[in-house]
C-alpha cells in the first residue's frame, strides 16, 4: 500500500513545491522522517510481530481498540482534554471488544 502510495505523494509534494509556499529546514525534514518513517515503521513491527499468536478473527477485534488507545495517548501524553462524549465513546468501543473476546463458543 505504501509503495502505490508513493507515486501521488511525490506528485502532490510537488505540486506543494511549485505552487505553494513551502518552507523547509533540516530539523523540520528530521522531525518528519522521525514521525512518519521511524514511529510507524515502529508500530507496524510491534503490530505483525503480535499478528502471528493471534487468530484473523482476535486481530480484527484487538485492531478496534486503536482509536481508544489513541485518544487515551492524547488525554494521557498531550494533554489534550477529556470529555464526557470521550469516555463514552471509550467504554463503547471496549466493550463491544470485551463482548466479543469473551463471547461464549469463540476463540
Amino acid at each position: 500500500s505504501f509503495l502505490r502510495a508513493v507515486p501521488l505523494a511525490i506528485l502532490a509534494s510537488s505540486l506543494t513545491l511549485v505552487f505553494g509556499a513551502v518552507h523547509l529546514e533540516p530539523r523540520g525534514i528530521g522531525l518528519a522522517f522521525l514521525s512518519g518513517a521511524i514511529t510507524s515503521g515502529l508500530g507496524y513491527v510491534v503490530w505483525y510481530a503480535a499478528l502471528r499468536g493471534l487468530t484473523a478473527t482476535r486481530a480484527a477485534v484487538v485492531q478496534l481498540a486503536v482509536p481508544a488507545v489513541a485518544a487515551s495517548g492524547g488525554v494521557l501524553v498531550l494533554g489534550e482534554s477529556f470529555s464526557p462524549r470521550l469516555g463514552v465513546a471509550g467504554i463503547l468501543i471496549l466493550g463491544g471488544i470485551g463482548l466479543a473476546a469473551l463471547r461464549p463458543g469463540r476463540r
